[in-house]
């Protein structure tokens, strides 16, 4: 397939793990412009960029105004279906580089699709509901939203925000061995097997989603509850420099209405007032069907900005 030439004064190349500053201190500088602060920390992109899933040379993308970084793309392919997701970040003063990178990525995506066997590609990115990128454009590229998320903050305190006691009946441990951690993924796996976007991921390639060789492990938990046994787990970690995160939270189905979604959030709280964070945050589905938003609102959790899901339907042309 021949691909798209670039504006005159623009080039392209695929990224390479060692681009991984330059490509957080552009993240940050979108951060800047989007939410006010800068929110993306180097692991999480060299997390993206040693990903084995992902093909560096054919599904990532750099884009430069001569030395100076103005763009950058991923692509991910995690359903081998029909289903491909994409991060796109440019500068909002590079509208052409902007739309070149989309004809990139997008062409690319439909090829992962027809090689999966799709009859079409259904792509999806997520962007700041006030992003650096040209919204009237990309409609008129075909994207619309189809969901949106909030990203949720709450203040902590040593004092007030105390370890709470365990209901009647739960039992927490942090996931130290591997069959806890084994545990934790398949908890997680089941919680979320409803959600809008998941995709299954085996206990390996959660190991690669999450860096393993770089995780906490302390600051996963999971609540054993009496007579249901292993019943929720709680995934957090503690490097961003704005606040905690609580990366995800899920029950079983066998033990909701029981109060463990709140006690491991409280937990988590205590957890990390106790370790000197003044701020804790998570993301979570407007639409989430189990009640999330209004759980953590009731724990003093509100609005820190909000994240839409894009589609993209192209149908695959056949061969």
């Amino acid at each position: 397939m021949t691909m798209p030439t670039p504006p005159s004064t623009l080039t392209v190349r695929p990224a390479r793990l060692d681009d991984a500053m330059a490509v957080c201190a552009l993240l940050n500088e979108i951060d800047l412009l989007e939410i006010g602060r800068a929110d993306t920390e180097l692991t999480e992109v060299q997390t993206d960029l040693k990903h084995p899933e992902i093909d560096l040379e054919r599904d990532s993308w750099l884009l430069f105004d001569g030395k100076r970084l103005i763009g950058y793309g991923l692509l991910w392919d995690e359903s081998g279906g029909e289903r491909i997701d994409m991060d796109h970040y440019t500068l909002p003063d590079r509208p052409h580089g902007s739309q070149h990178l989309f004809d990139l990525m997008e062409a690319r995506a439909a090829e992962h699709a027809a090689a999966n066997g799709a009859a079409r590609a259904v792509v999806h990115l997520h962007l700041n509901t006030a992003p650096t990128t040209d919204l009237r454009a990309l409609r008129g590229r075909g994207w619309h939203p189809v969901r949106r998320y909030n990203v949720m903050a709450r203040q902590l305190s040593g004092i007030t925000d105390l370890l709470p006691a365990p209901p009647p009946g739960v039992t927490l441990r942090p996931c130290l061995t591997e069959p806890d951690r084994r545990r934790a993924h398949a908890l997680l796996q089941e919680a979320f097997a409803e959600h809008f976007d998941f995709q299954p991921r085996t206990y390996e390639q959660w190991l690669d989603d999450i860096d393993a060789e770089r995780v906490d492990w302390s600051l996963i938990w999971i609540a054993h509850l009496d007579g249901l046994g292993d019943a929720a787990a709680l995934r957090s970690h503690d490097n961003r420099a704005s606040m905690a995160w609580i990366a995800s939270i899920g029950v079983a189905h066998k033990a909701r209405g029981q109060g463990l979604g709140s006690y491991l959030l409280r937990h988590a709280f205590g957890h990390y007032a106790a370790r000197g964070r003044d701020r804790i945050g998570l993301g979570v589905d407007t639409d989430n069907s189990t009640g999330a938003p209004a759980l953590y609102e009731r724990h003093g959790m509100t609005l820190d900005f909000a994240v839409d899901t894009w589609e993209l339907i192209r149908p695959i042309r056949p061969a």
